[in-house]
C-alpha cells in the first residue's frame, strides 16, 4: 500500500487482510475446543473499523517494512483490541448486548466462553508477535512484545479501563478524563505508531513525532466517540449509545460542551498532522486517517 492510495481503498484492503488472517489462525478444530474458536471468530471477524491495523500499516509504509510483517503486527494489535471489547461487554463490566451490530460474545454464547475467548485472543497477540514470521530479528520481536504488553496492561489500556470504572463513582475533571483516555485508547494507538519504527530499528529518540501524532489522534478519536455517543445513530454505530451519560460519567462532551469538544477534536487533528512535517507524501495515509477519526459516523 503506497502513498497515493485512497483512504477508502486502504481501509477495505486492511479489513479484508485482517479477516483473512483471522480465518486462517482461527480455523475450527474438530474437538471440544470448537465453541471457544467459534466465539473468537464471532468477536474478531467481519466487523469493526480495523483502525489499529490500518495505523500499523500506514506507519510501516513510512519505513518500507514488508507488508506481511506489517499485517502480522496488525493482527496482533487487533487481537488485543477485540479481547478488550469482549471483556468490556461482560455483565461485570459494561454489560452490553450488542457489538458491531451483532450480539456480544457472552450473549451469543455464554459468560464463561466469553471470558475464555478474550483470554485466548489476548495471548494470541503475543504468539503472533513472537513468531519469526513477524520479524527475523529476535530483539525486534522482543521489543514489539514488550511495548504491546505495556500498552495493554496496567500502565495502558487496562489501567484506563479501571479509571473508567471508577468514573461511575467519582467526578473527574478534564485533566483526569484526558489521562483516562490516554491510557484506555491512546496507549494502543501509540503502539501502532511505534511498531513500524521498531521493525525499522529506529531508536526511541527518533519516534517523537510518531508518538505526538498517536497522542493527538487518540484524544481526537475519543472526543469523536463522545460526540457520537450523544449525537450518533445506534444503527450505524452497531452498539448501544448514551451509556456514559446514563452511568453519570464525565466525558469530553459533558465537560466541554458539544461545540467546544468538536473544535478541540479539529485542533488535535491538525496538531497530529503537524507532527508528520518531517515526512513527505509517504505519510499521506496517516494524514488522511487523522481526518477520518473525527469525520466518521460510527
Amino acid at each position: 500500500m503506497k502513498a497515493g492510495v485512497s483512504l477508502g481503498l486502504a481501509i477495505e484492503r486492511v479489513a479484508h487482510d485482517i479477516d483473512a488472517q483471522f480465518d486462517h489462525i482461527l480455523a475450527l478444530p474438530g474437538d471440544p475446543r470448537r465453541q471457544l474458536y467459534e466465539a473468537m471468530r464471532h468477536a474478531a471477524m467481519a466487523g469493526g473499523k480495523r483502525l489499529r491495523p490500518l495505523l500499523v500499516k500506514a506507519t510501516c509504509d513510512l519505513f518500507n517494512i514488508d507488508g506481511r510483517a506489517a499485517s502480522r503486527v496488525g493482527v496482533a494489535i487487533e487481537c488485543i483490541h477485540v479481547y478488550s471489547l469482549v471483556h468490556d461487554d461482560l455483565p461485570c463490566m459494561d454489560n452490553d448486548d450488542v457489538r458491531r451490530g451483532k450480539p456480544t460474545v457472552h450473549r451469543a454464547f455464554d459468560e464463561a466462553t466469553a471470558v475464555l475467548a478474550g483470554d485466548a485472543l489476548h495471548t494470541m497477540a503475543f504468539e503472533v508477535l513472537g513468531n519469526e514470521e513477524t520479524h527475523q530479528d529476535p530483539f525486534v520481536r522482543v521489543e514489539l512484545m514488550l511495548e504491546l504488553a505495556r500498552a495493554a496492561g496496567a500502565s495502558g489500556m487496562a489501567g484506563g479501563q479501571m479509571m473508567d470504572i471508577e468514573a461511575e463513582r467519582a467526578s473527574f475533571d478534564l485533566a483526569t478524563v484526558t489521562r483516562l483516555q490516554q491510557l484506555k485508547t491512546g496507549a494502543l494507538f501509540s503502539f501502532c505508531l511505534e511498531a513500524g519504527a521498531i521493525m525499522a530499528r529506529v531508536p526511541p529518540e527518533g519516534r517523537t513525532g510518531l508518538r505526538g501524532y498517536a497522542r493527538d489522534i487518540g484524544l481526537a478519536f475519543q472526543i469523536a466517540d463522545d460526540l457520537l455517543d450523544v449525537e450518533g445513530d445506534a444503527a450505524l454505530a452497531g452498539k448501544t449509545l448514551g451509556k456514559d451519560a446514563g452511568a453519570g460519567k464525565e466525558t469530553f462532551v459533558s465537560l466541554l460542551g458539544v461545540e467546544r469538544a468538536r473544535e478541540q477534536a479539529k485542533l488535535l487533528v491538525q496538531q497530529a498532522k503537524d507532527h508528520l512535517h518531517v515526512y513527505g507524501s509517504e505519510a499521506d495515509l496517516l494524514r488522511s486517517i487523522a481526518d477520518y477519526v473525527v469525520e466518521r459516523d460510527r
